[in-house]
């Protein structure tokens, strides 16, 4: 029982860069109306070569060295997403085929724009319990295989990428730098959000997210940082779901995080949901805009109306 911490991180985003110009070119919209709305200006598209397990396998493999670990020590394997094509077999299974994983237990996590803090907190509940010594936990979507590219209120909001964490086992009297988490969902309100049909489509009822995420989230966010023992203002960054810049700015300044960093990765990478906040978080460590041990607030929002987050210790 003595807790776990982040010891790497690492991304990956295909080469293909989608800009506003380019969207103009493909439906009625235009770089001024995208970046008055959502503050995207670029985002980056897989191939049809590249399926989710390979963007996942890139940022693992990534964190792993980072973490100057093998793939022969890591015993649990959590893939976060929403967007994988086929049941079985599971996304992590494959992810370890790629690395060559020996033996580790696999299991996806489909928490849509939440599903990072939910593996990040499996991980660490794991761990605590005696069940694992080491994990990776990644976030992987490839959101242009479920987006109408004809419908210009979704499609100019997504991305592809992956993000990943290595997930180690403190030493006896170390402190946990993974923080106890909060979360939950709005049931009733699932519909707001969602990736339906065949072929699956991904929908939003903007207004209804907007309005939940930044007047229902800010005292949840807030009671994150509290479970852990600090203040807003203790925050050196705040890594929330990278959903749409008129979304972040508002609930980072309710949330009262006014000495933090604050990701804004959507500006480049737009919403790649599951993906959304390893990708931000690896973004700021490999820019040096946090240092190891500096507290960040990471906090999921978004489809099923889930949430979760939890402050942790930067690598």
């Amino acid at each position: 029982m003595n807790g776990s911490r982040i010891t790497a991180v690492g991304h990956y985003q295909p080469a293909r860069v989608l800009t506003n110009e380019d969207l103009a070119g493909m439906v009625d919209t235009s770089d001024e109306w995208i970046r008055s709305r959502v503050g995207i200006r670029t985002r980056h598209i897989a191939g049809p070569d590249e399926p989710v397990d390979e963007l996942a396998a890139h940022a693992a493999a990534k964190a792993l060295a980072g973490a100057g670990l093998t793939p022969a020590d890591i015993d649990l394997v959590l893939v976060a997403t929403s967007t994988a094509v086929d049941r079985s077999p599971n996304m992590a299974a494959r992810v370890a085929a790629r690395l060559g994983i020996p033996q580790p237990a696999a299991m996806d996590v489909n928490v849509v724009c939440a599903g990072f803090t939910h593996a990040l907190a499996t991980a660490d509940h794991t761990v605590r319990a005696g069940a694992a010594t080491r994990a990776l936990v990644i976030g992987a979507d490839k959101m242009s295989d479920v987006t109408d590219w004809t419908d210009r209120t979704t499609c100019v909001l997504v991305g592809d990428g992956a993000g990943a964490a290595v997930v180690e086992a403190c030493a006896p009297g170390e402190e946990p730098g993974i923080g106890p988490v909060l979360w939950g969902s709005v049931p009733e309100m699932g519909h707001a959000v969602r990736i339906e049909g065949t072929p699956a489509r991904f929908a939003q009822e903007g207004q209804s997210v907007y309005r939940w995420a930044t007047t229902r989230l800010p005292p949840l966010a807030r009671a994150a940082c509290e479970r852990a023992g600090l203040a807003p203002e203790d925050l050196a960054a705040v890594v929330l779901h990278q959903a749409n810049l008129r979304i972040i700015e508002p609930l980072a300044v309710r949330i009262g995080a006014v000495n933090a960093v604050i990701a804004r990765d959507v500006t480049e990478s737009g919403n790649t949901s599951a993906a959304s906040i390893p990708l931000a978080f690896s973004k700021l460590v490999e820019q040096g805009a946090v240092t190891s041990g500096d507290p960040v607030l990471l906090f999921g929002f978004g489809g099923n109306l889930s949430y979760a987050g939890q402050v942790v210790r930067c690598p």
